[in-house]
């Protein structure tokens, strides 16, 4: 049996208690924290997702503050994405870039009241590159973490209980949009987002103390609903092609090549890291590489692990990396995510993957799958 050693660098999520009363038997580490991955049945939990509502701890999903005066031209440096227009309670897909415009991150952008914005960022320690910069750039801004923990309500039948929860109005929220409110005198961020295609919310909430209060109240709302706890599922994000940061990108890999073109804005007067190397790469035909998927020759008899990213060849020659491979139940099929020379895939050719069961002929089509 394996084990991970948790230690006070390793931080619980503020609905710890209620994931273990839940059934949790999988965790990853995630951010510094604890990430809850599995309930010991995934095939339900996948089942829960695409038919019903699924809750899940996600604090790991942790939150970059920008405050202050100059928090708005300082958020616009980190973002290779004109957010001149953006308003209050208006969130957007982006990416951080470093100065070679290789990808860091690809957070949601929110813009919220008090002249603050939040990044709310994926496996990646961004507090300190957004301190450093913003404190050499001479920006008067307090670049903080602060105690915002999200808990995700996923899956179709989701917005009914969220408008149970919180009224009406929140049918009307359009995505990545999200108002700031209470639920029971706990203070959240509802946000309708999530890392899925099945439709659903987040509540950010801003009080840690309160956590399993808040699991509580919604489990106990969601009761008529056959509502479950669950994970971000890896074989629906591979189905809706969802980008995994830092899984499917490689260290060099920038947003172009990672399936971010139309969220980076090159041709844009506002000023961001990397926006020049982005646009050297747009001026010389576009990116090298191509996020794609691909449709994997035979059934999977069992889990692969993917430790280190798959080479993908073409006549003996490496062209591209695999880095996430599943049976989709949907399409009844093996299918996987890549990134591959954009002339193999604009010569559309069939490609070779070394698999632990023999090498594999697959052939390459756009995202999403599903």
């Amino acid at each position: 049996m394996n084990r991970i050693t948790l230690s006070p660098r390793i931080r619980m999520t503020p609905y710890h208690r209620s994931v273990v009363e839940a059934g949790v038997s999988d965790i990853s580490v995630y951010n510094k924290m604890v990430m809850p991955t599995s309930y010991g049945d995934l095939l339900a939990e996948y089942d829960r997702l695409l038919n019903g509502v699924a809750i899940w701890d996600v604090s790991v999903e942790r939150q970059v503050q920008i405050s202050g005066p100059d928090a708005h031209v300082c958020a616009q440096y980190f973002t290779a994405r004109d957010i001149t227009n953006m308003v209050e309670g208006q969130g957007k897909y982006v990416a951080m870039c470093d100065h070679a415009g290789r990808i860091l991150n690809d957070p949601v952008l929110m813009k919220l009241s008090g002249n603050r914005y939040w990044f709310s960022i994926g496996d990646n320690d961004m507090l300190l590159w957004c301190k450093g910069i913003a404190a050499e750039r001479g920006w008067d801004v307090d670049v903080t973490e602060p105690d915002v923990s999200p808990l995700a309500v996923q899956g179709p039948k989701a917005e009914d209980l969220i408008a149970e929860l919180f009224g009406e109005h929140v049918r009307d929220l359009k995505y990545f949009w999200f108002i700031e409110t209470e639920l029971q005198g706990i203070p959240v961020v509802l946000c309708r987002s999530g890392w899925s295609k099945q439709g659903g919310f987040e509540l950010f909430l801003q009080d840690g103390s309160r956590g399993n209060d808040l699991y509580s109240i919604v489990m106990a709302a969601g009761e008529k609903y056959d509502i479950g706890p669950g994970a971000p599922n890896h074989v629906e994000r591979v189905e809706s092609g969802l980008l995994s940061y830092g899984g499917d990108n490689t260290p060099d890999s920038n947003p172009l090549e990672a399936g971010m073109g139309r969220y980076v804005d090159t041709d844009t007067e506002v000023e961001y890291i990397g926006k020049a190397a982005l646009q050297a790469v747009v001026a010389n035909g576009g990116p090298e590489r191509v996020f794609v998927g691909v449709n994997v020759e035979g059934e999977l008899t069992e889990a692969w692990p993917l430790p280190a990213r798959t080479p993908v060849t073409l006549d003996g020659e490496q062209v591209g990396t695999l880095s996430a491979i599943v049976h989709s139940h949907r399409l009844g099929r093996t299918i996987g995510l890549a990134q591959i020379a954009r002339t193999v895939v604009e010569a559309d050719a069939t490609v070779e993957i070394e698999t632990p069961e023999g090498r594999r002929s697959a052939t390459l089509q756009k995202l999403p799958f599903l």
